[in-house]
């Protein structure tokens, strides 16, 4: 960074290592302002092990689930936030007004502690009140079944164990709903529906081992430093045995460069770091469906000169013929493509892209890793399919150190669509369903995230209940989402602590506090465990050994247990016994979904169990039984419909922080400290709008035809120059979501472009 910058306050130039000293100053900063001394060191000790519980964080796998002090530091600031010793309380309650807590940031309201009763809205005062559990089951009960099914919507945070959200699901499904808002709508929809298409799958193919084997890891659209720490050790560990590592990235992101393993005294004590990425690419925000296009262009042609001359081919064209469909529409498609068109969308020259393609012809074995960079898109189902065939060009699929690695969020957002949080769930599951239960429920396909707030917003859906997250928060264009979830008769929150969502009133509210990850969870048969999926299809057993933070807690199974049996007044289904035995929850899952056969005896094993990926072994459970090669013409912004000085935003988590969870005010890679009110802008296009360091600016969202939204607009923000593609620009979210549109989504999932949004900016 050039050091005349202009000194900005909380604004400074970072050189040091992704992890390192830093990383252990932060651990040790969440686990003194949030937890006991003597019981934090205990229960960090036991996150991620095979006795212990899974951590609340990311999703990134641990080897066997059972080597040592396998937690992170964002892992860390996540178990601490959850296992805080701060409480929000009746008296604290009866204190502080909706009205005036909804006046407080939301880094303010989840750091006031963990929720103690269950509580229900008082009018006249403003505020919650305790009420009683079976109170508030009752009247939740009256509520729904005053209402019709497809008026109420069922929302799933990636938090919930696989046995509380399969319950939530048979309870929504026996009621009569199919409309299962879920949090997986908003980052990884366009995968599910990318790659069923593609391969038979929704989910990734690779497993741990494979990082082992291959000789290139592709990283693209992701930040692993901040959103899956873990990760680094396993890059660290590619980077060390020689293989190679590329980064794909609009941003200058540190755990994509460098990292400095916490673990490891020598590296702590000599200030070695070890380099990860061997090479960087800065596509252009919106830009990476245009930057794969080049690649595969440039390997075709590679490809047909080593034909012409009698060398060896490039593509394995003996696999293509065997295992895929539609490589000619894919190949007449690249032809086509002009080398001045794809430069202009990605920002890299052909140059650039025909390099790419040499480092991954080189390689043997290609794991392609990516995040939510790909899939937040208006194109995002197109950009996964574009991975895919880049993949399948050269038999990437289905063998060892080989494949695709898409990478989530929570801890078990995978999980929960795998035991049936889906608006459009199979018609043999809902056929075992039935006939597990002896229910009926109903065949039509329900609604997703943006759908269910759209539906709020015309009046046509009256309810909610949320299973964890912080839904209106996390939504696009808080403008409308917000006025919108004031319209409903009723929201029921399950919850750990409070959120600005809870605030935004019904006619009537109840928050509903639910046991943590961390947390003992004793029911009639004794201490329970539950199970969660990481991002590699690993099943596991997650124990939590914490005193509960209030008596009054109950287990999400429990809480979805009493709702079901106060709604569902003549329901077959025993849910009592259920919630005395999880043991008997996975019975019934395993009974409804086949690929959770002998579930109770294989969650025994250290380390759990994968779920069966029949691509990974090259069984294509298409409808053609084909691995499909799928030609996307669309891009995320149509650049020329815009005007000349229009950039292209991608809002941002900060490092402190997870998902719409603010754990502190700094995002130390970045150099930031105290503060988020910044925009990050290329030096280059700063300079041709006369902007500088600590600039304040006001972002004005543009619409598809590039005309500006009065509605969206960001004032106050200040500029810090950074290392990024020209042409793009980034802030931090929630708060920048105000610029997003609800009706900017991908064309086939429904996932919200929260980083492909174009903008103007001006100097205040």
């Amino acid at each position: 960074m050039n050091k005349k910058r202009r000194s900005v306050p909380g604004v400074r130039h970072y050189d040091g290592p992704a992890g390192g000293w830093g990383a252990l100053k932060a651990t040790a900063i969440a686990v003194r302002t949030q937890m006991d001394a003597l019981e934090a060191p205990v229960t960090l000790l036991r996150t991620n092990q095979p006795d212990g519980f899974d951590c609340p964080g990311c999703a990134w796998p641990d080897k066997e689930h059972k080597s040592t002090f396998q937690f992170c530091e964002n892992g860390a600031k996540a178990v601490t936030w959850e296992a805080t010793s701060k409480r929000v309380t009746p008296a604290f309650l009866a204190k502080n007004t909706v009205s005036a807590l909804l006046k407080k940031t939301d880094f303010e309201l989840e750091g006031y502690g963990r929720l103690t009763h269950p509580l229900a809205y008082h009018k006249e005062s403003d505020t919650f009140r305790p009420v009683e559990w079976e109170q508030a089951f009752a009247r939740i009960g009256e509520v729904l079944r005053g209402l019709s099914p497809e008026q109420v919507e069922f929302y799933t945070s990636g938090r919930a164990s696989n046995e509380a959200a399969y319950l939530f699901q048979l309870f929504a499904r026996e009621y009569g709903s199919n409309n299962f808002p879920d949090c997986s709508n908003m980052c990884h929809g366009p995968t599910s529906a990318g790659l069923t298409r593609a391969i038979g799958l929704g989910k990734g193919t690779v497993e741990l081992a494979d990082f082992d084997h291959c000789d290139l890891v592709i990283c693209i659209g992701h930040n692993p430093g901040t959103n899956h720490p873990r990760m680094l050790t396993t890059l660290r560990d590619v980077a060390k045995r020689g293989a190679k590592i590329i980064a794909i990235n609009p941003l200058a992101e540190r755990g994509l460069e460098r990292f400095s393993f916490p673990q490891s005294p020598k590296e702590m004590l000599t200030g070695q770091a070890t380099e990860l990425s061997s090479s960087y690419y800065q596509v252009k925000m919106g830009g990476d469906a245009s930057l794969l296009k080049g690649m595969m262009k440039a390997l075709i042609e590679m490809d047909e000169a080593r034909v012409l001359l009698n060398q060896q081919p490039c593509l394995d064209h003996e696999f293509i013929a065997a295992h895929t469909a539609g490589y000619q529409a894919l190949y007449d498609d690249l032809r086509q493509c002009h080398w001045a068109e794809l430069e202009a969308d990605s920002g890299l020259t052909r140059s650039q892209m025909e390099d790419l393609a040499h480092s991954y012809n080189k390689s043997r074995a290609t794991i392609i890793c990516y995040g939510l960079g790909i899939t937040q898109h208006k194109n995002g189902t197109g950009n996964v399919q574009q991975l895919v065939n880049l993949l399948l060009l050269k038999s990437n699929i289905g063998k060892p150190g080989a494949g695709i690695c898409p990478l989530r969020g929570h801890s078990n957002v995978q999980g929960d669509r795998s035991v049936g949080i889906n608006e459009a769930a199979s018609d043999a599951f809902l056929q075992r369903l039935e006939a597990r239960f002896a229910i009926t429920v109903p065949r039509q396909h329900g609604r997703a995230s943006v759908e269910s707030i759209r539906a709020i917003e015309r009046g046509e859906a009256k309810a909610l209940i949320c299973m964890g997250g912080n839904l209106a928060v996390a939504m696009p264009q808080p403008q409308r989402t917000f006025a919108a979830m004031q319209k409903l008769d009723m929201q029921v929150h399950v919850a750990t602590k409070l959120n600005r969502s809870h605030l935004l009133l019904a006619k009537h509210n109840y928050l509903l506090p639910a046991l943590g990850r961390t947390e003992r969870d004793l029911q009639a048969t004794g201490i329970q465990s539950v199970t969660v999926e990481d991002s590699m299809s690993m099943v596991h057993a997650s124990c939590g050994s914490l005193k509960p933070a209030s008596p009054w807690l109950k287990s999400e199974p429990a809480i979805v247990a009493g709702m079901a049996r106060a709604t569902l007044t003549r329901s077959p289904v025993n849910w009592e016994e259920m919630v005395g035995n999880y043991a008997l929850i996975r019975d019934a899952i395993e009974a409804v979904i086949p690929a959770f056969h002998d579930y109770n005896a294989r969650i025994a094993a250290p380390g759990g169990f994968r779920m069966d990926t029949p691509a990974s072994r090259r069984e294509w459970h298409t409808g053609n039984g084909k691995a499909n090669f799928v030609v996307s013409q669309q891009r995320a912004v149509e650049r020329q419909q815009q005007p000349a000085d229009a950039l292209v935003l991608a809002t941002l988590r900060s490092h402190d922080q997870y998902n719409t969870t603010i754990y502190g005010l700094n995002d130390r890679y970045r150099g930031i400290t105290g503060r988020r009110d910044v925009v990050f802008l290329n030096a280059a296009e700063a300079r041709v709008r006369g902007l500088a360091q600590g600039d304040v600016v006001t972002i004005q969202a543009l619409d598809d035809h590039g005309r500006p939204c009065e509605d969206r607009a960001m004032c106050g923000l200040t500029v810090v120059i950074y290392n990024m593609a020209a042409g793009s620009i980034g802030a931090y979210l929630p708060e920048a979501n105000v610029l997003l549109s609800l009706d900017a989504v991908d064309s086939e999932s429904l996932t919200p472009a929260y980083k492909s949004v174009p903008v103007v900016i001006n100097k205040t």
